[in-house]
């Protein structure tokens, strides 16, 4: 497991959908987990599945030829561990955690200094490098530009001790 953390607007997003696409491409089977603060909605209101859980069902599966979902309403319940969520997903090669920055699996702290956002590498011995979308003066820690995706997934590999691949 490994994560992508930083502050909202930073480019969590992005480099964790291209470090998906750079590392399948190199044939890793690759998992991801998104952290949200926030209230979402994986359905649609008034679809099936949709009706189900405001009827009162605690999970939802919803099933095809090309996918299924699983959705837990918590009702009230705290928010689950990281290590429950892991324990639900199916074998892989790595998992890519989004957020959960108070984490403490190794995480790369993206930034975009001139959002002036704090920094989580700061007292953060989880945090193992930076991604940045500018230059990082003084950092005891590795320092990638935010767009080198190919860098950045070398680093990852290397970091988890995955077998390289391509």
């Amino acid at each position: 497991m490994f994560g992508i953390a930083g502050f909202k607007h930073a480019g969590k997003t992005t480099l964790t959908e291209r470090l998906v696409a750079e590392l399948s491409q190199r044939g890793y089977v690759v998992s991801t987990v998104k952290h949200a603060h926030h209230t979402f909605e994986v359905d649609q209101p008034g679809r099936d599945s949709w009706r189900h859980r405001e009827a009162g069902a605690r999970e939802v599966a919803i099933v095809s030829t090309n996918r299924w979902a699983l959705i837990h309403e918590l009702r009230g319940e705290p928010e689950p561990p990281l290590q429950d969520i892991l324990a639900r997903l199916g074998p892989c090669d790595i998992v890519i955690t989004e957020g959960y920055k108070r984490e403490s699996h190794p995480k790369i702290e993206v930034r975009d200094p001139a959002l002036g956002h704090p920094e989580l590498a700061n007292g953060d011995p989880s945090v193992v490098a930076i991604a940045s979308a500018a230059p990082v003066a003084g950092s005891a820690l590795p320092v990638f530009d935010r767009d080198d995706v190919t860098a950045i997934a070398n680093f990852i590999v290397a970091h988890v001790g995955l077998e390289p691949r391509r």
